[in-house]
């Protein structure tokens, strides 16, 4: 049968069928559309943990010593320079990067102008040190320098903080929202070997400032970061460990040396600290296995739409039988009925799949819209909460059309099985 005749039979018998035909389109169109709406959010929210929540460098890997170590005696246990000049000789590391923290408790009081408004306020301050090769993509290397105890020192706080004061610290306390280019520059003082919830042994307080020059998501979200030379020199100060290191972070020529990477350090009396890693990856298993639940319900519903469409062609193929008969009897193969029976079924699951993924992008902009008028401003607030990648539409209108198709296939072979003798002979 030509293409032509195949689809003017089959337009044909699609508007005489209107009712069974639009039935079997909107289930195909409420399966396909609701898991094309389920993935899409799944995609937008596992997009938000990754690349804002949790996000991870695939490329590093942080060392650190065990939490229990017998030193030296049992081949290693300490991050000395040794140990790095060890940890660097490794096969797969392309850089080495150190990190010591400061070893005493500091604190900053600070009142006045803070962009616009006055703060009176005191907080305790973790500060690391940290070679400035870590940092080198997202702060300049000529600003992140340990320029001695009188000049302030060089600070870069996490990405992630900066999200937090501005969506729940400062809409609570009336406090000008900031973007990262307004806090370049910024000096505050701190007092190292100050602490007001701890003991603090007796000893010099050490006062210094420091100036933010730029934001990362390669440091501690609790900490300040500064120059491992400032670390250094401040741990001298107030004689506290100076030689040995909290954590090396590695980087990896390539992301799949890592779980060599990870028994090689092993090997040396070390452990890695993927707790970043682990974060991410459980709470991108938790919305994956959401968006499965949800997924496999729509994959039920097109299931059922394919059940529907199976029991409508059924109807139709006995109802035509006599139909079917002639067809036969005037030169028609059995693939040609069965071609034009899924047809019928294919254009059905088409107009579904389209019309499915159609209603999930408008519900998703629509969802979206909402979403930023009603919901109040809260860490981490994605743009849009929906991901409709080509590729996911795409697969929605095939999958309303292999539904169909599945449905189609038994009515397909007993309409093709008509015997055209029979039927014409009543």
């Amino acid at each position: 049968m030509r293409l032509a005749a195949l689809l003017t039979l089959t337009r044909l018998n699609l508007s005489r069928e209107k009712r069974g035909a639009l039935f079997a389109v909107f289930g195909v169109a409420v399966g396909v559309g609701s898991l094309v709406f389920f993935v899409a959010l799944g995609l937008g929210v596992g997009r938000v943990v990754r690349e804002q929540v949790f996000p991870v460098d695939a490329a590093l890997l942080d060392v650190v010593p065990p939490q229990v170590s017998f030193g030296r005696l049992l081949g290693g246990g300490t991050l000395d320079e040794d140990t790095v000049a060890r940890l660097r000789a490794l096969p797969g590391v392309a850089a080495v990067y150190r990190k010591m923290n400061v070893r005493v408790p500091a604190v900053s009081r600070y009142e006045g102008s803070f962009f616009g408004s006055q703060i009176h306020m005191g907080l305790e301050i973790l500060a690391v040190g940290v070679d400035p090769g870590l940092l080198d993509q997202e702060v300049t290397p000529e600003s992140f320098v340990d320029r001695g105890p009188e000049a302030p020192i060089p600070g870069v706080a996490a990405k992630r903080v900066l999200e937090i004061y501005n969506k729940t610290f400062a809409p609570a306390r009336h406090l000008p929202m900031l973007a990262p280019a307004m806090l370049k520059g910024f000096v505050f003082p701190i007092e190292f070997n100050r602490s007001y919830v701890a003991r603090v042994e007796a000893g010099t307080v050490i006062p210094a400032r420091i100036e933010m020059v730029g934001f990362s998501d390669r440091v501690n979200l609790a900490a300040v970061t500064i120059p491992l030379a400032a670390a250094v020199r401040l741990n001298l100060a107030a004689k506290a460990d100076a030689t040995t290191f909290t954590a090396v972070t590695l980087r990896a020529t390539d992301p799949s040396v890592l779980p060599a990477l990870e028994e090689a350090v092993k090997k040396m009396g070390l452990t890695t600290d993927d707790q970043d890693r682990k974060l991410a990856k459980n709470a991108g298993l938790a919305v994956a296995l959401t968006t499965s639940a949800l997924a496999l319900l729509s994959v039920l519903i097109c299931l059922l739409a394919a059940v529907n469409i199976a029991q409508t062609l059924f109807a139709s193929v006995r109802a035509r039988t006599r139909e079917i008969g002639v067809l036969r009897a005037v030169g028609a193969s059995r693939s040609d009925v069965r071609g034009l029976i899924l047809a019928e079924a294919a254009v059905t699951g088409m107009l579904g799949g389209l019309f499915g993924v159609l209603a999930a992008v408008g519900l998703g902009l629509g969802a979206d819209g909402i979403a930023r008028s009603v919901l109040p401003p809260f860490p981490f607030q994605p743009d849009r909460f929906f991901t409709f990648s080509p590729l996911l539409l795409l697969g929605g209108v095939l999958l309303g059309l292999v539904a169909a198709l599945a449905g189609a296939f038994f009515p397909s072979r007993h309409a093709a099985a008509v015997d055209p003798a029979r039927t014409l002979a009543g």
